[in-house]
């Protein structure tokens, strides 16, 4: 049994236990506790954090990009990647008092492949049923066991929740991805997945009487179409308005089911673009999403965005979007970052 320490969270002086085996966001997890993150693997900074007690912190690897070295010797650290060999006092420089103790326990469980269909040339919608109802936020991931390996990877679920004993995903195929190539070739109906979750923190905020914009592109549409789904479910009638880029006609999904929401949501808009549409004939928006969100002239003051699909496409908005009115605060993101192994 690896010895636990005890680590504080300031300014909301919330306490935990963790095990020196066990990361600090991943003993949070399980505690309940929903910290900022994004993709738990040391590349994307969202859950780093000040050390304002204590020094003897290991961390796993990670990307000197989302920490580089003189932050870590003036004393910050990455959640998903930090161990604890002492009693710890850590501020949380990024987190949200909505959510932070509104976790759901953690859950392991085996799921079996009911789906396994193209919804594009590179995405995949995989369907699984689970033994028992998981509990879940709309917006949030499971992580899904590499068969043959110690890896796990992440997808977000696109539906609501499990109350049908289902879950959906929507995850792109990379001819050197780990988990999406297997996915790709020998995943078939009846096959079992071993699943951990759930994570996440990109779920609606309440925020009666603001607008909403969503940015999203590849298997971005999960998260997005879940707390769309949830939208129209709960009878949500905030202005809304999604921006999905993709490259040409034949690479968009869940297009009739957009359009659909369209109508149960009064508010809500759907805005495709293509950023190669070629000799498509196609009469939309084009471009790449971002500047197609810039050109709309909006002013987004008092909004909040939610952004979530390859990092390039991220970075963007998580640039353009405080230019167009929205409060840094309250633009949410998940940005999918890949590993690429073989």
């Amino acid at each position: 049994m690896a010895e636990k320490h005890r680590v504080r969270f300031e300014p909301v002086g919330i306490e935990i236990d963790v095990a020196e085996d066990t990361t600090i966001l991943r003993a949070a997890a399980e505690q309940g506790v929903m910290l900022m993150h994004g993709c738990k693997e040391g590349q994307c900074a969202a859950c780093k954090s000040f050390i304002l007690d204590g020094d003897d912190v290991e961390h796993d690897r990670y990307s000197t990009f989302a920490l580089p070295d003189y932050e870590k010797e003036e004393g910050f650290t990455l959640l998903c990647r930090a161990h604890a060999y002492e009693d710890l006092t850590i501020e949380l420089l990024n987190y949200d008092e909505e959510m932070i103790q509104s976790g759901l326990p953690i859950q392991e469980a085996t799921v079996e492949v009911v789906a396994n269909d193209h919804v594009t040339h590179d995405l995949r919608h995989l369907v699984v049923r689970v033994p028992e109802e998981l509990k879940f936020f709309p917006g949030q991931y499971l992580d899904f066991a590499v068969p043959g390996t110690e890896e796990t990877r992440s997808f977000s679920m696109a539906n609501t929740s499990a109350r049908d004993g289902l879950l959906e995903f929507v995850i792109k195929i990379y001819p050197d991805g780990l988990f999406s190539r297997f996915l790709d070739t020998d995943v078939a109906v009846g096959d079992r997945l071993r699943v951990t979750g759930p994570f996440g923190v990109f779920t609606l905020r309440d925020n009666p009487g603001k607008d909403l914009v969503f940015v999203g592109g590849g298997a971005g549409m999960a998260p997005i179409l879940s707390l769309l789904r949830s939208m129209a479910e709960r009878g949500i009638d905030r202005k809304a308005t999604y921006y999905y880029g993709a490259r040409r006609e034949a690479d968009l999904c869940f297009h009739a089911e957009l359009r659909e929401l369209e109508e149960k949501l009064p508010n809500f808009r759907y805005v495709p673009a293509l950023s190669e549409p070629g000799d498509d004939t196609w009469d939309g928006e084009t471009g790449l999403i971002t500047d197609v969100l810039r050109r709309a002239g909006l002013d987004l003051t008092g909004a909040d965005a939610y952004v979530c699909g390859p990092p390039p496409m991220v970075e963007a908005a998580l640039e353009l979007l405080p230019a167009l009115g929205v409060a840094e605060k309250r633009v949410f993101y998940d940005k999918f970052t890949t590993t690429g192994e073989g």
